[in-house]
């Protein structure tokens, strides 16, 4: 079948794992009817139905049929999206480092008549936020 549509099946038999790569993980992990475990992006899902099987279905379409319940799945969103407002604010709560402005008096010369003795910066300091990723 091709890309964005269909329905991705299989028989057999695992585990259910949740996210077991870290915090930092883009994906929820889910396993597939055969035992195959596989990574979605919870930010495609649209819809979650059970009937009997739990089908996860995207936003572009794209069916899987997954071991996991239908609450189980919603946990693991929830969970997942738990963990990026956690991160959000340990990055708001973190120190923001400053950034001095010095003067290089030894490739310029004498500071000129409106300057002073060059001891001084030329500007408060200036609080840098972090790079998301």
């Amino acid at each position: 079948m091709g890309r964005g549509s269909g329905t991705r099946t299989g028989r057999g038999g695992a585990t259910p794992h949740t996210h077991h790569q870290g915090r930092d993980t883009a994906v929820i992990i889910v396993t597939r009817l055969n035992g195959a475990q596989f990574g979605v992006n919870p930010d495609l899902l649209q819809r979650v139905d059970s009937a009997p099987d739990t089908i996860l279905t995207l936003i572009d379409g794209t069916k899987y049929i997954v071991r996991e319940s239908m609450a189980e799945v919603i946990a693991r969103v929830n969970e997942h999206r738990a963990q990026l407002l956690a991160r959000a604010q340990e990055i708001q709560a973190a120190p923001t480092p400053t950034v001095e402005l010095v003067r290089d008096t030894a490739a310029g010369g004498a500071p000129g008549p409106a300057e002073d003795d060059g001891d001084a910066p030329l500007a408060d300091p200036v609080p840098l936020r972090p790079r998301s990723r």
